[in-house]
Parts: structure tokens; sequence; C-alpha cells
């Protein structure tokens, strides 16, 4: 187990891909914090992982909240005494509708940005002391190929998952001489459950494959690797670096 009693915890875990991320955490030995504003989801993943004979913890938090954040990261130390990974993955996406540009209000924007970039930038903050002690951390932060691409009509998305690439190159240089990696994986559109209804037609989802090197659906499973990499040791010497995990859609 390349994660053994690393303590792991990930934003939007209850759910969708972030389920995916806890579960495999989960499998390589990491003690799992399932932090979700959906209580009750991130309570059904952590016992989900206790059946699988895994380690878990399920904690409600709203990552625009810097109360809440911090709350997150206590009750993590509280329980296991320490944090070693953040997987940055709540985000706002599907709950929004492809629109031009100037159908955007400001507070959509300003919404959008206050959970997929304000949120991980508080949690980080929350973080940050903790693995500053322990002299060694790994922050993950997901991305989005949208950016890579210039996908149109969410615009705020878009803006707010650049903003990620920034911020991680960024704050990798801050925390580089505390031994913290700071990392960004950009995935393509990836199908979880029911969450891509309405975001793309069955015609669309089918040139999206074509586009693709392996031109078939991605699903959670294809992320998992990546994360597992860059929370484990074998990834101690990489920093500042997003990760494009699509298929091979874009290259870059």
């Amino acid at each position: 187990m390349r994660l053994r009693d690393k303590v792991a915890i990930v934003t939007g875990g209850g759910v969708g891909i972030g389920r995916a991320y806890c579960l495999a955490l989960a499998k390589e030995g990491a003690r799992v914090v399932v932090a979700d504003i959906q209580d009750q989801e991130a309570g059904k993943v952590a016992a989900e992982i206790k059946r699988l004979d895994g380690e878990a913890y399920a904690v409600p938090v709203d990552v625009t909240s810097p109360e809440k954040t911090q709350a997150m990261a206590d009750a993590a130390v509280k329980k296991y005494g320490r944090i070693d990974v953040l997987v940055n993955n709540a985000a706002l996406y599907t709950a929004l509708t492809k629109k031009f540009f100037m159908e955007i209000t400001p507070e959509e924007w300003d919404r959008v940005m206050a959970v997929n970039i304000k949120g991980l930038f508080l949690c980080i903050k929350a973080v940050y002391p903790v693995m500053k002690q322990q002299k060694k951390g790994k922050i993950i932060n997901i991305s989005s190929g949208t950016v890579l691409g210039g996908s149109p009509y969410f615009l705020h998305y878009v803006s707010s998952k650049a903003g990620v690439i920034g911020l991680t190159r960024s704050l990798a240089r801050e925390v580089g001489a505390d031994n913290i990696c700071v990392n960004a994986i950009a995935p393509g559109l990836t199908i979880s459950g029911s969450n891509q209804e309405g975001v793309l037609t069955p015609e669309q989802r089918e040139d999206r494959r074509k586009r693709r090197c392996f031109q078939r659906d991605q699903v959670p499973q294809d992320l998992v690797g990546t994360v597992i990499f860059l929370a484990s040791d074998d990834s101690d010497f990489i920093t500042g670096q997003t990760i494009n995990v699509d298929g091979g859609a874009l290259m870059h």
C-alpha cells in the first residue's frame, strides 16, 4: 500500500469523482477525511470505505467559509493527528448551464469564483500550518481540460479553473522550502453517474470520444492513478505542475 497511514482530505468527496478519489486513497492505505457540503453523502462514502476495511471520517464543509474550512482541518487533526494530503476537488460545474458570457450575472460569476478558486485558497490556508510543522505535505488541486481547450459558454468556470493553475504554480514556489508539493490535475470531460445530464448531448459526447487517442468516455477511475501518484512519495520531487488526464484529447 503506497499511502499506508497517511491522512488525506478530499473536498467534494461525497459524490461523483470525489467519491472515487476517496475510495482509491483508502484502498492504498490512507485514512481518508471525506469532506463535503452534502454531509449525508460524505457519511455514506465514509461508511462504504469502512465496509471495505478502510479508515475514513466524514466532515461537513463549506469551502467558501474560512471558519468551516478551518474546522475541517481541525477535525482531521483531532481524529488522526496529522494531514498529509489535501485533494482540492470541490467545485461548481454540473449546477451551471452553458450560456453566452453576456448572460452570466455578476452574482453567478462571484459564486463560481467563491467555490472554485477561493475555496481552494481557504482549504490550503487551513491545512498549511500542519503540513509545515510536519515538514512535508501534498496539495493536489483539480483544474480542468477546459482551460487548455478554451471551452466556450462556460467563461466563469473556465476562468476559475485557469486560476487553479496559476495558484498551483505560485504556491509551489512559496512552500517549496517547507517540503510541500503543490500540483494540479486537468481532467477531460469525465462521466460520473448522471452528473452529465444536460451538460452534453449524446452527439457531443460522441464527438468528444472521437477527439481522444483513446476513443471512449472518460470515467473517474481514469483519474485516480494520477491522484495516488501525486499523493505518494513517488512524486516527492514534482511540484508546480499540471498533469493533463484526458485520453489524449489535448496535448500541451
